[in-house]
């Protein structure tokens, strides 16, 4: 079998890539293995030294891998380049802190307890094509750095990034069999679960690829973290700064082609302002350019695949069937989907009750702030949402209502190194970043001495 690289706005096979045999897959399992009992025993120091040499090999070759993720993706090149330089950011992160962050728990007891955080072996990570080098080394440089060694299975179109990163691995002196980027088929993803090595499974995707990974990871008693789809919620209040909210609203549901899943879906807005926020939104969405992604002056690129763009001109087509308004855009070329808003969205519309992962933003409009909050709960997703209104005090107390793994105020939904993310929900489960992140892959071992 092979898989083909292609790129999304030529509609160019840029690269094809051979499914690994079993036999091949077998032996990476093995090289994983051997490398783990090595690996494991490194110092702290030694595998900081290394992780520092990669984000320093990463930041000199941006330029060159983040061309890499727009011909394999289609996101524009800054864009691109900025991933690679947030990627290399987590590596330094980690390398700083990981030691710190797995020192030894003690407790007040009148015997001699505490905690000691061992590797648990191979993390075995599945991971999507949106962000192919930050959603890989955002769990790869803590579970590196913590002493476990990785297995990813990357998304078929965009191997050449997941080639590009073991590559710097390498580079960067890890061992073999550290990183290893492994081109496998569906249909052998069970065998990689299975394996004695492998004691964590970390996978980022959709809701339906999250319940299938998890059914496995439970049948064969493994670990897993999941972070699965969104549709986030972005509140706007009576008293908010209408203007600055519809910039980072722009912002929010345009970046990377709308194709995140904390990329800001449902725009909750009340009535009292749902006019003025939906005029200066449309103004802004109005004014991107979406085209070529390596061509100067252009905001946006072509969505990665010809299915994803077919699928939300789909979604559109319906939410207007069903009684939503179009405001801007909704035209559509192979790939090419212009940034488009639309209106009077409510909770029976697909564009509501399903994740649209492109560049279409839809406004429902809540009565007052409680009726707000209450649509936003009204999901089966809760990943990510944002609260927009001068009164600090009132975001607070309404950020703690709600149903979200994180709550950003009068900001843009992102992840950050320093703090942890994940959902709740059909979200998913279990967190990355942080210092709970580096935990969730180690086997906390009490040990108690008399």
């Amino acid at each position: 079998m092979i898989f083909k690289s292609i790129n999304p706005f030529s509609r160019e096979i840029i690269a094809e890539h051979e499914v690994l045999t079993n036999a091949q897959l077998n032996q990476k399992l093995k090289l994983s293995e051997s490398a783990f009992k090595n690996w494991r025993n490194t110092s702290f120091q030694e595998r900081a030294d290394k992780m520092k040499k990669l984000a320093s090999i990463l930041r000199a070759k941006k330029d060159e891998l983040g061309l890499l993720i727009t011909n394999e993706m289609g996101k524009i090149l800054p864009e691109g380049i900025s991933e690679v330089e947030k990627s290399a950011g987590n590596c330094d992160f980690y390398a700083e802190n990981a030691e710190r962050m797995l020192k030894d728990e003690k407790y007040d007891t009148p015997f001699t307890s505490m905690s000691v955080y061992d590797p648990m072996g191979a993390v075995f990570a599945i991971m999507p094509w949106n962000y192919p080098f930050w959603q890989v080394l955002r769990y790869a440089a803590p579970a590196i750095m913590a002493g476990n060694v990785t297995l990813l299975k990357h998304a078929p179109n965009v191997i050449g990034c997941a080639k590009a990163i073991e590559n710097a691995f390498l580079e960067a002196g890890f061992p073999e069999g550290v990183f290893q980027q492994i081109t496998i088929d569906i249909t052998q993803v069970e065998s990689v679960i299975a394996s004695d090595i492998v004691h964590g499974i970390t996978l980022t995707g959709s809701e339906m690829a999250g319940s299938s990974v998890a059914s496995l990871a439970g049948k064969y008693i493994k670990k897993s973290v999941m972070e699965l789809g969104g549709s986030d919620a972005f509140i706007v209040l009576n008293d908010a700064d209408i203007e600055k909210a519809a910039t980072v609203a722009t912002q929010s549901r345009m970046l990377n082609a709308g194709q995140a899943c904390i990329c800001a879906k449902r725009f909750i807005v009340t009535e009292k302002v749902a006019d003025e926020f939906t005029a200066l939104f449309a103004q802004k969405v109005n004014a991107l350019h979406q085209g070529n992604p390596l061509q100067d002056g252009i905001n946006m690129g072509p969505l990665a695949r010809l299915d994803l763009a077919e699928k939300l001109s789909h979604q559109l087509e319906k939410s207007l069937q069903q009684g939503a308004k179009l405001v801007v855009g909704g035209e559509r070329e192979n790939c090419n989907f212009q940034p488009t808003l639309i209106d009077f969205v409510d909770a029976n519309n697909i564009a509501f009750q399903e994740e649209t992962f492109g560049p279409l933003a839809t406004i429902i409009r809540a009565k007052d702030e409680n009726d707000a909050i209450a649509i936003a709960n009204n999901h089966r997703y809760g990943l990510a949402s944002a609260i927009w209104t001068e009164d600090r005090e009132n975001a607070y107390r309404l950020a703690r209502k709600i149903e979200a793994g994180n709550v950003f105020i009068n900001s843009l939904v992102r992840s950050d190194s320093r703090i942890p993310f994940g959902g709740t929900k059909k979200s998913g489960y279990g967190r990355e970043l942080s210092e709970i992140g580096i935990k969730e892959f180690m086997n906390m071992k009490s040990i108690i001495i008399e």
